[in-house]
């Protein structure tokens, strides 16, 4: 049986008990984190809990841990669920409180933390590609915020399900933001573009690594716009998230993109993450 943390303890996942006034049961009011963790190691854990510390800012939420309590419990966690590749989702909640929509005044935020393995996805994916396609980005203003509040990703991802793809990539106003769960890349003319953060995009660590490492490697790489048009023209589409990391986008909206296989700039990209990931064991 899996252990998970919950407000100070460790404890079987079965017995984990939150209350039904809790804040982020009632109302969504709360924000999350997802970090993989390879042979027990946390991945870019700074960067995670960076963007957490900016999550817990934007909604005006005490961090109720410093950097290495955080760090202390959650290798305590991953110890304790001994798998070789896990993912650690965390959450943060206002807490426990009179249901009301103003901020109380005084309450204890709610802590919760698990593991689960990751599922790796099958070769073929990568050598194959999976397939996407667009829709509207119908969500609300501040999705730079890793808000636990995800029905409108949810509903936007179940578009893409429903048609048997594996992302839904979302425009809004003719421009790319993002995917209902991924960030998304393009190569243009040779260059591998990505749209700049903003309040419509959650600035993923994964995205942030690739930029990183393409322009370490000297690859033509910039953080621009990229309209509708620009998308279905795309030599090479990209997805990008911690659990999927970088995953080629050979099929979109029933259409082959590029030449329907993945691509040369992708090959070179993905075995630079791979090689930057085993630096790290």
């Amino acid at each position: 049986m899996s252990i998970v943390y919950l407000n100070g303890d460790f404890l079987p996942a079965i017995e984990a008990k939150v209350s039904v006034f809790d804040r982020g049961f009632l109302l969504g009011d709360g924000v999350y984190e997802v970090i993989p963790a390879f042979s027990g190691r946390l991945f870019r854990l700074e960067e995670h809990l960076d963007r957490l510390q900016n999550s817990l800012d934007a909604i005006q939420l005490e961090n109720p841990l410093d950097f290495s309590q955080w760090r202390s419990m959650l290798e305590e966690l991953i110890a304790k669920n001994i798998s070789p590749e896990v993912s650690v989702y965390l959450q943060v909640t206002r807490g426990v409180a009179e249901r009301d929509h103003a901020f109380p005044k005084a309450t204890k935020q709610s802590i919760f933390a698990m593991v689960n393995p990751i599922r790796k996805l099958a070769d073929s994916y990568y050598e194959a590609g999976v397939g996407a396609i667009t829709v509207e980005d119908n969500r609300w203003q501040r999705c730079n915020i890793k808000a636990i509040s995800l029905l409108p990703n949810v509903l936007l991802r179940q578009q893409a399900v429903d048609q048997g793809v594996a992302e839904a990539i979302l425009v809004r106003d003719g421009l790319v933001t993002e995917g209902a769960a991924a960030n998304v890349f393009v190569v243009l003319d040779g260059c591998i573009i990505t749209p700049a953060k903003g309040q419509y995009i959650l600035p993923g660590i994964t995205r942030d690594l690739v930029l990183e490492l393409a322009r370490s490697h000297q690859l033509d790489c910039a953080e621009n716009d990229i309209t509708y048009e620009e998308l279905m023209r795309a030599e090479e589409v990209w997805i990008t998230s911690s659990t999927k990391e970088v995953l080629p986008v050979t099929q979109l909206n029933g259409q082959a993109v590029g030449e329907g296989k993945p691509g040369k700039v992708w090959k070179n990209v993905v075995q630079l993450y791979r090689d930057y990931k085993k630096s790290l064991l």
